[in-house]
């Protein structure tokens, strides 16, 4: 990579971590992107929004390829004392979507003054930590014949500057799920005179262990207990609402299909028993991020060809990504590349995106272009 890119990559970076937004409210980020792309590149911006694509175009005849980066940023203070600091209190870049959007745009550079001989589409996509982003995005598929797409997450935890992918599915599928009873207050002197929803939803929370039991599952499913609200901070009161807040995650979608409907049946059941109305809702609905082999494959033969520490995955990472979403509309693959074992883990506070790691992405994003 040249100095002069990489080194527009990385204040970039900085720039993108001093004004974190989150999910669907990153209109400063986006546009900034766009303003860096129009400054240092030639290629044509299509505006969509909440999200853009740049292109480079070979030719008529060439194959349509994508990179993709997120740009959104989590809803956590920034505590640690590095320069390029978040300026917005309570906001901050946790998860390194500044260094993937940045890692992009340094493609973008090295792209636009070498050329290729592909059609390559750069995707910045907005909110996926909500799951909205790609869900939104995903027409860009179709729409721009994109006959394979690449993307990378940075890891802690990990050898620095590794390269991770495995076959088959390398992220989980997972849903927000909040099941809502209601019955009838009563005094609580008299809790027979009311509908208290509490033993139903502790008979749900009961369930989970073998819901999710082993023996019962081809792949990891979990269930997840976020909260339980019953009823009023008041003694006198019996309970007459509650919501009870999972999340759940398979897998194998199939699998986390399974759970959704063993909960909402005995929920129902439940609901029945004490006399409760039940209903159900969902969000942050990510799908399993499966990887194409013929594209993981690419990604061996680049780490190869450059000498890059390739790590062959043993699982996949039970955290989710709404990049499935593209997976399923194409060939493609999704990879890590390791901020060091000992660096701080995502979500956390002591964490900061490795801006080593960037030039790191750009060359294997570069190989990839070449095969």
């Amino acid at each position: 990579m040249e100095k002069k890119n990489l080194e527009l990559a990385i204040q970039l970076r900085h720039e993108l971590h001093q004004h974190p937004e989150l999910s669907n409210h990153e209109a400063w980020t986006k546009q900034h992107l766009i303003n860096f792309l129009k400054t240092y590149t030639k290629l044509e911006i299509v505006d969509n929004g909440k999200w853009f694509y740049a292109i480079y175009r070979a030719g008529e005849g060439k194959k349509n390829i994508a990179y993709r980066a997120d740009f959104d940023a989590l809803p956590m203070p920034e505590v640690i004392d590095i320069p390029h600091a978040s300026q917005f209190p309570g906001v901050s870049h946790k998860c390194g979507h500044d260094g993937h959007s940045a890692s992009l745009a340094g493609f973008a550079l090295e792209i636009d003054q070498k050329g290729a001989d592909k059609n390559i589409f750069f995707l910045f996509q907005h909110a996926e930590e909500t799951a909205d982003g790609a869900v939104e995005c995903v027409s860009f598929i179709k729409g721009n014949n994109i006959e394979e797409i690449f993307a990378y997450h940075n890891m802690s935890g990990i050898p620095f500057k590794s390269v991770n992918v495995i076959d088959g599915t390398t992220q989980c599928a997972s849903k927000g799920m909040t099941i809502h009873m209601e019955g009838a207050p009563a005094h609580a002197s008299q809790p027979e005179d009311g509908a208290n929803p509490s033993f139903a939803i502790a008979k749900v929370i009961d369930a989970i262990p073998d819901f999710i039991s082993p023996e019962n599952n081809e792949g990891i499913v979990l269930c997840t207990v976020v909260q339980v609200d019953i009823g009023e901070r008041a003694f006198g009161m019996s309970a007459s609402k509650g919501d009870l807040l999972l999340t759940i995650r398979a897998l194998h979608e199939v699998e986390l299909d399974k759970l959704q409907k063993n909960l909402e049946e005995l929920a129902l059941a439940q609901a029945e028993i004490y006399d409760l109305k039940v209903s159900f809702s969902y969000n942050d609905t990510f799908p399993e991020t499966v990887n194409h082999k013929e594209s993981s494959d690419k990604i061996r033969k680049v780490c190869q060809d450059k000498e890059f520490q390739l790590i062959e995955m043993k699982e996949a990472i039970r955290a989710s990504e709404d990049y499935g979403h593209y997976l399923k509309q194409t060939k493609g693959v999704m990879c890590y590349i390791g901020n060091g074992e000992n660096h701080p883990h995502l979500h956390t506070y002591e964490y900061d995106f490795h801006d080593e790691i960037i030039e790191t992405a750009v060359e294997l994003f570069k190989g990839l272009a070449e095969l």
